[in-house]
Formats: structure tokens, sequence, C-alpha cells
């Protein structure tokens, strides 16, 4: 029983002592130092905040002039044409619109393969494998054009998983 007292004893004193010991620096040189970083984070808090204040948007704002649009048009100074909207196969577009395949195709690929309801791939993948036994070159005397037909369609079925 009187260990326990001792060492309870002990430890309140080494506690006091280590306030202390921290008081005393808080109060002296750490202290000083404590007190210049802490204005150090201040200032750059300060400045991080006063910058997002001014380098603050308030978001892009798109105005369209169709005026001026007419008059760059008719000028010859705008580089549009209306007509590359209606030619998919163009190579301008550099896969934007043309990366969509045309509804009417893809209701002629599902005819193709013989499917009344949307696939899922296994099931293009599983009727690719019949059709192209049935189509393949090989079997057909050398006529290619309905395994040509079958891989576009297939590769137009599968671009809606793609």
């Amino acid at each position: 029983m009187a260990n326990n007292t001792v060492i309870y004893m002990f430890n309140r004193i080494l506690k006091i002592a280590f306030l202390a010991f921290i008081l005393y620096l808080i109060f002296t040189n750490f202290g000083t130092f404590l007190l210049i970083v802490a204005g150090f984070i201040l200032v750059v808090v300060g400045l991080a905040y006063y910058l997002k204040s001014k380098l603050k948007t308030k978001g892009y704002q798109f105005q369209f002039n169709s005026k001026d649009f007419e008059q760059q048009f008719r000028n010859g100074n705008a580089n549009f044409n209306f007509n590359d909207f209606n030619n998919f196969n163009n190579s301008n577009f550099n896969g934007g619109f043309n990366q969509y395949q045309n509804l009417n195709e893809h209701s002629s690929a599902k005819e193709f393969f013989g499917f009344t309801h949307e696939p899922t791939k296994e099931e293009v993948k599983k009727r690719y494998k019949e059709l192209a036994r049935k189509y393949h070159p090989d079997i057909n005397s050398g006529d290619d054009t309905k395994m040509k037909q079958l891989n576009h369609y297939k590769d137009v079925l599968l671009s809606k998983f793609a």
C-alpha cells in the first residue's frame, strides 16, 4: 500500500514538473518562436484567402450572338461547313459524330443476326460464331461478301458495349 502511494506521488510530481517545464519554454525563447510561427501561418492563410477572393470566378458563361456568326459565315471568315453534319464518314470528325452508329444500321445488324430484342455482348458473340461457320468464305466457295457484312454488323452491335 505504501508503494502505491509513493508511485502516485512520484507520478503527480512528474506531471507538475513537466507542466512547469512547458510553461517555462512558452514564456521564454520557445514562446517567441511559437508567436513567430503563428504569425507566419496567419499571414499565409490571410494571403491565400485574399488571392482566392480575387481569383474567384462566377463560372463560364457562354453567350452566342447569332448575328456575329451569320456575318462571319457570309463573309467567308468562318471555317464551318454545315454539310459536315450530314456526312458521317467524314474524316474531319476524328471519331466525333461518326462514332455513333446509325439507328437504321443498328436495326439492320439486329435483323441480320436474327435478334428481335437488344442482345447482350455474350449473345452477339455466340450468334457471331454460329453465323461465321455458315458464311465463312471456305464454305461458300470463296464468296466473302456475307462474311464482311457479318464482321461489320458484329462491330456495330458490339460498339454499344465499348
